[in-house]
């Protein structure tokens, strides 16, 4: 593992590794311990702990209510937790050093229909200090390229997150959190999205995204598993297929629950 520190171009250093073919051997970016959410006087977050490294794609999955996006929250430091700890690149979530390292993306995009593409981009790239190089850049990343001039309101759904995506890669960040990114996307941008986020964590990003739909899970290098707040694997494709003896995602993650509640 080599690990080298590269100059950006908003004048923050990174630290981006060089993948390795041992991956225990990536340097950690997210570890979290015993992590408890409450809410409504319910535990909506139950003892949650994993650590994900640099350079690898991380499913987050699970049925919708299961608190996947609760966990995220708390990676990026906007959820008050009851117990446990979250740290990211060395440094408890939500630390204001964190902030041009890490991005969330959220389920409802949150940028402004009354803006276009470019506009959006290039108004977040000012909040950000990024480069105003990096808005053409992002915007041909997330495949916009010709609705530069589009009003964000008139978008799709899908392109409307793609516009989310593209603000969140101005500031080249090491940490990607990305919550539910291509629901509502037809299965062409639904795969080139998955590409992009491979290619990220080649560069030596720590990309952790969270899905509904278990075919998604062939796509990632890890799995966290999650279900009523609580873990039910840590693993890979492979060995969720292997532990379950199943030949598909979905059955396998059938067998997880059917097993928990034997």
């Amino acid at each position: 593992m080599v690990l080298a520190l590269r100059a950006r171009s908003d004048g923050h250093d990174r630290f981006v590794s060089t993948p390795s073919q041992d991956p225990q051997s990536r340097p950690d970016a997210i570890v979290v311990e015993g992590l408890c959410v409450d809410r409504g006087g319910h535990r909506v977050v139950d003892n949650v702990s994993f650590t994900l490294r640099t350079g690898e794609v991380t499913g987050l999955l699970g049925p919708s209510g299961g608190g996947k996006s609760t966990v995220m929250r708390s990676l990026v430091g906007v959820q008050v937790v009851a117990a446990g700890s979250v740290t990211l690149l060395g440094r408890a979530a939500g630390d204001r050093e964190l902030r041009p390292h890490v991005a969330y993306v959220t389920q409802s995009p949150s940028v402004y229909d009354d803006l276009t593409v470019a506009e959006n981009v290039a108004y977040f790239a000012k909040v950000l200090g990024a480069p105003t190089s990096r808005v053409a850049t992002v915007i041909e990343r997330v495949d916009l390229s010709t609705h530069t001039k589009s009003l964000v309101g008139r978008l799709s759904g899908g392109q409307r997150s793609r516009v989310s995506l593209a603000t969140a890669l101005l500031a080249e960040p090491e940490v990607l959190v990305l919550d539910e990114p291509t629901v509502g996307l037809d299965p062409v941008l639904r795969r080139d999205l998955w590409q992009m986020f491979g290619r990220l964590a080649t560069e030596g990003a720590c990309v952790l995204v969270s899905s509904h739909v278990m075919d998604e899970a062939s796509r990632c290098d890890r799995l966290l598993l999650m279900r009523e707040g609580r873990l039910m694997a840590d693993t890979t494709p492979s060995g969720l297929l292997a532990s379950t003896g199943q030949d598909s995602m979905d059955a396998a993650f059938l067998a997880l629950v059917e097993g928990d509640a034997s």
